[in-house]
């Protein structure tokens, strides 16, 4: 999300942007634009911090492909590529790093969906001990 974009949505919702949003073990940081679990970052790029940004949105809900074709690369059309698919995989692969790459899903009707309790989750806190 480019700053003017986010400027905008700030003016017309009048609500703060969140700085982080949480998917169980998972934290996703708006100002580093990457994502990290307890304190090792995940390293993303910038459109796979935006789609799981984007999908962190709504835990749970299924966001179709060719919504985050609209909301993360702002293409209103359906282009003959796959980089919704390549990206994910992407995605995955860097969460699998930390034994989480189940927690993006695949939705069986199509698009995709993060699987994990909104918020920190209490695995971490219990490895801890």
């Amino acid at each position: 999300m480019s700053a003017s974009t986010a400027r905008r949505l700030l003016i017309e919702s009048e609500e703060m942007i969140p700085r982080f949003r949480e998917a169980g073990d998972l934290t996703l940081d708006l100002f580093h634009r990457d994502g990290r679990v307890e304190d090792r970052w995940l390293g993303l790029h910038p459109r796979e911090f935006e789609l799981l940004w984007r999908l962190a949105e709504e835990i749970g809900t299924p966001v179709t492909r060719k919504q985050l074709l609209a909301e993360v690369w702002r293409i209103h059309h359906e282009p003959e590529t796959n980089s919704v698919a390549v990206h994910v995989a992407r995605v995955r692969a860097k969460l699998d790093r930390f034994g989480l790459s189940r927690m993006l899903v695949t939705h069986p009707q199509g698009g995709y969906f993060l699987d994990a309790p909104p918020g920190p989750s209490a695995f971490r806190f219990d490895r801890a001990r």
